[in-house]
């Protein structure tokens, strides 16, 4: 809230805080078929082995400075070896490496490890059929090229794999292994592995999740973005979207402050709109969900009239201009 530079309005403020809980105090807040898996190359600073990085210079297709390659229209390939694994249209097996970061997303392969591995391109990019497009992403590499993602983790090809089926690079230098749908490191055992016998456990009325494209957003207990909208003011606490707004744009209900996981705890209060509904707040800005998303990890919503955005766990406006 701004600092009253005028003591003419000190009795105006007093009036407004009587009139209204305190934000952010506490009385306020609510209630397929390379060398063998598992065979793995003995590691060479991480990158495999011959010139350090996997394969002879003359083994690869796809220089580092040439043009990264699109994937396509992605596929999940089962194999009886490494489970379900991912490949671009030619059915080439993409890669991810250890020495990368997902979160982050980042690359730590440059250089003779591109020539040897070479970037998948995000262009052109397609989700497989019945993986959450959630799930995919891109980073910009050093050179300014567009590299595919996947739950964070950069794909790559090996210059070994010389036709579909091929995954000469599982377990290349301990480093490098077959990526699954989700990201993760392909694994037989996991897709044979029966369900979890455990009781499932109830989401948080609202948490976060890491979106590949805007970071860490706010979601709801069933797993669709939270938004804000920037014509909202957090002092006083007022929406600018009432009527017809509110069908494309529902508020958020009410939530407990211990039914959270990962938001901001100050300013968590409910707001009581002017028209009978009572609005959850994070910061003091009033929380939207959005009709136009369908799914958990949708985020149509987002910069939609450059006065929408997915909200962050601290309450601002994820990706608005400054």
């Amino acid at each position: 809230m701004k600092t009253w530079r005028s003591a003419s309005l000190v009795a105006t403020a007093a009036a407004m805080l009587a009139l209204t809980t305190a934000c952010g105090q506490e009385k306020g807040d609510q209630s397929p078929n390379g060398q063998n898996v598992g065979n793995q190359a003995p590691a060479d600073g991480g990158y495999g082995a011959g010139n350090g990085y996997g394969a002879d210079s003359g083994d690869a297709q796809e220089g580092a400075g040439a043009e990264a390659k699109s994937a396509g229209q992605l596929a999940v390939w089962d194999s009886k070896k490494l489970g379900k694994v991912v490949t671009d249209s030619e059915g080439r097996t993409l890669y991810r490496f250890d020495k990368d970061t997902a979160q982050p997303p980042k690359s730590n392969c440059e250089g003779a490890c591109a020539t040897t591995w070479p970037v998948v391109s995000a262009k052109g990019a397609v989700a497989p059929p019945g993986v959450d497009e959630s799930l995919m992403g891109e980073i910009t590499r050093s050179d300014g090229a567009k590299q595919l993602t996947i739950d964070g983790w950069p794909m790559y090809r090996y210059a070994k794999d010389k036709k579909a089926g091929d995954a000469k690079g599982q377990g290349v230098g301990g480093t490098w292994y077959a990526a699954a749908p989700d990201g993760k490191k392909a694994s037989a055992a996991a897709a044979e592995a029966p369900p979890a016998e455990t009781e499932p456990v109830d989401p948080a009325g609202l948490s976060t999740r890491n979106d590949p494209k805007l970071g860490e957003i706010v979601v709801d207990k069933n797993g669709m973005t939270v938004y804000r909208f920037t014509k909202d003011s957090a002092w006083p606490m007022k929406s600018a979207c009432t009527g017809a707004c509110l069908e494309k744009w529902p508020v958020v209900p009410p939530v407990e402050k211990n039914d959270t996981k990962g938001i901001l705890k100050k300013g968590f209060v409910v707001f009581d709109r002017p028209d009978g509904q009572q609005q959850q707040t994070i910061d003091c800005w009033p929380m939207y969900t959005f009709a136009g998303d369908k799914k958990p990890g949708d985020t149509n919503g987002q910069g939609v009239g450059g006065t929408w955005y997915a909200a962050g766990p601290d309450g601002k406006p994820v990706g608005a201009p400054k």
